[in-house]
């Protein structure tokens, strides 16, 4: 029988966290961020990483590449509030499949958990072909880093 790995508790080694203020223009009228700003606090997540990490979106563009996001999913906890600061952690998640996988976990000012995420993207060539075998530059990389 197969054993299914729980969803969030698998944290990789290749982590970032960064921490920024709710600004005005993300929550509602009842000064709530809306739900679709998170997916931006994924992104916010995934560059930080990239920039620690060096497999930026700038880097992949200079390999030729482009990893358009297939898959999301949010899954929201607490609200945050206007004037709250943020902290995104972002894992990384190792796969044999020509795929970059990011775990998300979103925190607020009282370390509290608010929400659960994750973003599954794949590399298009320069012609926008979909490659089914990892690129040397992400091999290369993942050598780099220690997973490959």
């Amino acid at each position: 029988m197969i054993k299914r790995r729980e969803r969030f508790n698998e944290e990789s080694t290749l982590n970032e966290s960064i921490s920024f203020p709710v600004r005005f223009s993300e929550v509602d009228s009842l000064g709530i961020v809306w739900h679709g700003h998170y997916i931006l606090y994924f992104e916010q997540g995934r560059e930080a990483f990239g920039r620690k990490y060096g497999i930026d979106y700038l880097t992949i563009k200079g390999a030729g590449f482009t990893t358009p996001i297939v898959k999301s999913s949010c899954e929201h906890k607490l609200p945050l509030r206007y004037g709250e600061v943020v902290r995104v952690e972002t894992f990384y998640v190792d796969t044999l499949a020509a795929k970059l996988i990011f775990r998300f976990k979103i925190y607020n000012q009282d370390k509290q958990l608010v929400c659960l995420g994750e973003t599954t993207q794949v590399f298009l060539d320069a012609e926008g072909n979909l490659m089914l075998n990892i690129p040397e530059f992400m091999q290369a990389w993942k050598r780099k880093v220690g997973l490959g």
